[in-house]
């Protein structure tokens, strides 16, 4: 019988870490298709577990279709996609660029990816619509992955959406971009300050005049906002604040909106993270009109999943209908159809419930590790119980500047809040943004064992 060294880690069950072992076994061809799975009894005496365990990992197994139970029969390895083996890892713990304890607005994940099932759905498609796939597709993207998607908002968001009023698109940038078009470049385009420096990139690259506009402890100020007429923000889930956006704050931008006639670009990227309670409603609920909501799957699957969205007030879609539907959709009809199928049997929601308990869990182990560190009584964590990742004040009078390049010599790589500032040398010092989702667990303690040096080592100073 095939055996394995269950080590139990920081935030991790222990029938988890059967389930990757055995997944592992699975991709690798270590185990191969047909091959017959030991009982749960079985198993569970030769590891000396709990047959619970064995049975948490079996149930997930089964769920991502990695494996199959036949009645009477016991559980056998089913046909998957396999891979080669993974390197053996480099004896040196910090390598380079890797560094980090930094964050990584890709690193979401992706190793959690439900392939099999994914697979699985991709196969159905292929055989359910053949020919279809090679057609010419409606502009917006696939009727029927917009008819998922707003089915999905109607029920975890609450919104009520037309899928008529939906475009798919690969990639925020994309739909970004097409929004300069139907907004117009003539306009002043107000950004959040701090916030996600690309957003910036991408408007300045429209040619169109871009407002940094700052925040205070309920967002964006809209005293601030000039002479603008569009507005990007994230009310959900600031990056890299954490903030979530109030009511009235939100009630003052809708008025704010409507006042000069303007538009508000809703970035909802990960509003899905959250761990206590339910989000607020999106703006867009409070004024359909007025708002355009955006999301991405690219935060809840893969970066590698370019299938991202945004739900246009009627105007603007018709506007895109009139002026830009010539544009052919930017995502494969395989793909949309395959995200259709996923959203409508529940396998999204699934997916969702497991990231966010591995998520919370990971998140928590992370700031236990932190509180245990020798960092413990030098740093104070600011979490918001919601998004990948959270803010660490580390309590030095060092600058930025010194932060970064005594990180550097002990070959850290930080991401600092100043780094998001339209003016970064006018920014909060020494507070740094924690991606936790992207952490390395093994790396952590090495990590902050330097980190907690930092600022008490004068020779890692250079001139």
């Amino acid at each position: 019988m095939r055996t394995y060294t269950l080590k139990k880690q920081p935030g991790l069950p222990l029938y988890e870490s059967l389930y990757r072992a055995i997944r592992e076994d699975i991709l690798t061809g270590a185990l191969r298709p047909g091959e017959k799975l030991p009982s749960k009894r079985a198993l569970a005496s030769n590891l000396e577990v709990g047959k619970t365990t064995v049975e948490g990992a079996y149930n997930q197994l089964l769920e991502e279709g990695y494996i199959s139970s036949r009645e009477r029969s016991g559980y056998f390895v089913e046909a998957v996609e396999q891979r080669q083996a993974p390197r053996p890892a480099s004896r040196h713990p910090f390598p380079g660029p890797e560094a980090s304890l930094g964050a990584d607005l890709t690193g979401n994940g992706t190793g959690q990816f439900p392939f099999s099932v994914w697979i699985r759905l991709q196969r159905e498609v292929i055989l359910d619509y053949g020919q279809k796939l090679l057609l010419p597709m409606d502009s917006r993207g696939a009727l029927e992955a917009r008819q998922a998607i707003a089915r999905s908002l109607s029920d975890f968001r609450g919104m009520d959406v037309d899928p008529e009023n939906i475009l798919l698109g690969a990639g925020t940038d994309f739909l970004y971009n097409l929004l300069l078009q139907l907004l117009g470049q003539d306009k002043v385009y107000a950004v959040e300050d701090p916030g996600y420096g690309k957003i910036r990139k991408i408007y300045a690259a429209g040619g169109v005049t871009c407002l940094s506009v700052p925040m205070d402890a309920s967002g964006i100020r809209p005293d601030c906002l000039g002479d603008a007429r569009v507005l990007h923000l994230s009310p959900a889930h600031h990056f890299p604040t954490g903030l979530v956006t109030p009511l009235h704050r939100r009630r003052a931008l809708i008025d704010w909106a409507q006042r000069v006639d303007g538009f508000i670009i809703e970035d909802d990227y990960d509003t899905e993270f959250r761990f206590q309670g339910r989000p607020l409603a999106p703006m867009q609920t409070m004024d359909p009109e007025r708002v355009i909501y955006m999301n991405t799957f690219s935060k809840t699957l893969s970066p590698s999943i370019r299938i991202s969205y945004m739900v246009l007030p009627q105007a603007l879609m018709a506007r895109f209908r009139e002026k830009l539907g010539f544009y052919a959709c930017t995502v494969s009809s395989f793909e949309q159809y395959t995200l259709a199928r996923f959203l409508e049997q529940g396998r999204y929601e699934q997916h969702l419930n497991r990231m966010k308990t591995r998520y919370r869990q990971k998140r928590d182990a992370v700031i236990d590790a932190i509180r245990r560190s020798p960092l413990s009584d030098r740093a104070e964590i600011l979490e918001q119980d919601a998004g990948l990742h959270f803010l660490m004040v580390l309590l030095t009078d060092l600058d930025d500047r010194s932060l970064r390049r005594r990180a550097e010599a002990m070959g850290l790589r930080l991401a600092l809040l100043s780094d998001y500032y339209s003016q970064p040398a006018a920014a909060p010092q020494h507070i740094l943004v924690v991606n936790y989702a992207g952490i390395d667990m093994d790396r952590l303690p090495e990590g902050l064992r330097r980190l907690a040096q930092l600022w008490e080592e004068p020779s890692c100073m250079t001139n």
